[in-house]
């Protein structure tokens, strides 16, 4: 039995190293992420007051077409906030591709569930300069597990 778990293990870590997220987002092909700037960093783990970020931004403008970044079920659409101050960003999506489960933050969907093909639109990247003048406008990737997502970049 140990050693049917072991090759499992084994077999899953191989499968997820050579996984690499594809292009978001359209005016960004190779995905490069949020830095810092007047409303913090984009980077995993950075600090977010009494909390800490569970994702990694990528640079995305508002009203851009977001793309599946490889082929991917979408599996609902989410709500990313509680408070109608965020209404205007207030919206993603959960999905499954390539053995992972990713979520989007800031992404109104085109569909809320069913198969998408690499490459193909998912939606559209949401105002962020409405609720946050002058940050970066970005997309948020975040891991189901919230465990840091940077690896498949």
């Amino acid at each position: 039995m140990r050693r049917i778990l072991f090759l499992l293990a084994v077999c899953c870590v191989c499968v997820c190293d050579a996984v690499r997220f594809g292009q978001f987002c359209r005016g960004n092909p190779s995905n490069e992420k949020r830095t810092s700037d007047m409303w913090g960093s984009g980077h995993y783990g950075a600090s977010r007051g009494d909390r800490i970020h569970k994702g990694v931004d990528i640079r995305c403008e508002d009203g851009d077409d977001v793309f599946a970044p490889f082929d991917v079920t979408v599996d609902r659409k989410l709500k990313v906030y509680s408070h109608n101050r965020y209404a205007a960003i207030d919206e993603g999506m959960e999905l499954w591709g390539e053995g992972l489960c990713f979520k989007l933050f800031y992404v109104r969907p085109d569909q809320t569930s069913g198969s998408v093909k690499k490459g193909e639109r998912i939606g559209t990247m949401l105002p962020m300069q409405t609720v946050y003048p002058g940050i970066t406008s970005h997309i948020h990737v975040q891991m189901c597990d919230r465990t840091d997502p940077t690896q498949y970049f």
